[in-house]
């Protein structure tokens, strides 16, 4: 996610959950510098202004992990305060995806099984996705 919030409101974030269909989803290391950086997270990213979830949601993923997407659908909406900043998470699950996973920005990637997605290791706003992704998936 970015750093800032021009306008000081809530910072819209598209964000993908791609499963590689061997019960293992993608997760990203956010840069040291950032934001909750040194964390994993799931890739995605800021919402533009006149840009849909979806057209977001492929950009993103297009830029960070070279993925292009092919389907996607809901997963979970949060928002969350962290006091120096409020988020929206528009979450999407990818259902269908072409190319091959690099982490085009430096970031460290891996698949990680439902039973390894560790809370404490993502931002405090990733725990209901953690939680969406075990309901869905599990």
């Amino acid at each position: 996610m970015p750093s800032t919030v021009p306008d000081g409101g809530i910072l819209h974030v598209a964000v993908g959950v791609v499963p590689d269909g061997e019960g293992r989803v993608l997760v990203a290391r956010r840069p040291v510098e950032k934001h909750q950086g040194g964390r994993w997270e799931f890739p995605g990213g800021k919402v533009e202004d006149g840009e849909s979830v979806l057209d977001a949601l492929a950009r993103e993923l297009a830029e960070e992990v070279a993925l292009e997407v092919a389907a996607s659908e809901p997963l979970v909406v949060i928002e969350h305060d962290y006091g120096d900043r409020h988020v929206r998470l528009d979450v999407h699950l990818v259902t269908a995806w072409h190319g091959e996973v690099s982490g085009r920005e430096g970031q460290p990637l891996r698949w990680l099984a439902l039973l390894e997605l560790d809370a404490g290791e993502f931002p405090a706003a990733n725990g209901p996705i953690i939680e969406a992704i075990r309901e869905r998936l599990g």
